[in-house]
């Protein structure tokens, strides 16, 4: 089963183009429930940003209909980024040390061994909802440039595979050192032998953090990609929010160079995940209705939750 979707459907660029939400959607209630009649999957990207909690995933359940799947992005603190200490919970924050609350961020190292265990039992717990309703795709552990291939970072992986469990989990990289020559073969096996999704991406590639557009299924339960635009002059801007450096809009023919790819993971995998990642305007939604048509056009079965948009010629 193929879907596509979007990675955050409250984007403030998305919102601002006016050219997705109908005018009555204002709420963030209104919009997953509209964003939702017109695709099956989204990303969940709030989750990196901040500890969720358990009533936001209940709330989700029930503005999207039965089939409808969310795929959730890692919070910040377990894959290695700078973590700020108002992105937890009250609760979770009473353990931190007062160097930690007064320091700027911090990482996964320096919280005390306690905190880490009660954060990572108040993530599942947060993500309970979505899993008992059959609505979770995958948690995405999206790991930094400076997690690099090494033993220790393999034992991590497996550590948290361990830590989520029975939660399924994706792992993306951003060091381009983990599909070189030297360890292309080793770090997909590592991942097949665990049955753990590699995320592929799509990127302007040329970057030590921007990976090869390499499809390779090593689950046979999903296999997903991520697009996030081909914008050479942003991707390696330091500071730039994501409207900026994600910034593109995709041609029929990029899209198309996907498409066999697509197929070949559908031959493995039992659900293909392709989400749209090129935030802004209205263009992650617009390109992620074109790949839907482009993959029916090729004689593959999409998950549609309902016909694409149809605006006036010249629209936005």
């Amino acid at each position: 089963m193929i879907r596509c979707g979007i990675a955050g459907w409250i984007d403030r660029s998305l919102i601002d183009s006016k050219a997705f939400y109908p005018a009555g959607a204002t709420s963030p209630e209104e919009r997953l429930r509209f964003y939702a009649s017109q695709f099956p999957l989204v990303e969940a990207d709030t989750t990196y940003y901040g500890m969720p909690k358990p009533q936001t995933a209940e709330q989700w359940v029930q503005r999207t209909p039965p089939g409808f799947v969310f795929d959730v992005k890692a919070f910040s603190l377990f894959t290695h980024h700078p973590t700020r200490a108002n992105a937890l919970l009250p609760e979770l924050r009473e353990g931190l040390p007062r160097e930690l609350l007064e320091k700027k961020s911090f990482y996964l190292d320096q919280v005390p061994p306690e905190v880490v265990d009660r954060a990572w039992d108040t993530f599942r717990e947060a993500l309970e909802p979505l899993r008992l309703a059959g609505r979770l795709g995958a948690v995405f552990f999206q790991f930094p440039h400076w997690f690099y291939p090494a033993r220790k970072n393999l034992t991590y992986i497996e550590q948290v595979q361990e830590r989520m469990f029975p939660f399924p989990i994706a792992v993306e990289f951003r060091k381009d050192e983990w599909l070189d020559g030297e360890h292309r073969d080793g770090t997909l096996e590592f991942l097949r032998l665990r049955g753990i999704p590699y995320v592929a991406v799509d990127t302007p590639g040329g970057f030590y953090t921007a990976l090869p557009p390499v499809a390779a299924a090593t689950s046979e339960q999903l296999a997903v990609i991520r697009f996030h635009g081909r914008n050479r002059e942003t991707w390696a801007l330091k500071g730039a929010p994501p409207n900026v450096r994600f910034r593109w809009d995709y041609a029929d023919e990029e899209l198309a160079e996907w498409v066999p790819r697509i197929q070949m993971l559908a031959e493995h995998a039992q659900n293909v995940h392709a989400i749209m990642n090129n935030n802004y305007s209205n263009w992650s939604v617009k390109n992620a209705h074109r790949l839907e048509e482009l993959l029916e056009e090729a004689g593959l079965t999409v998950n549609r939750s309902a016909p694409p948009i149809v605006r006036p010629t010249g629209s936005a």
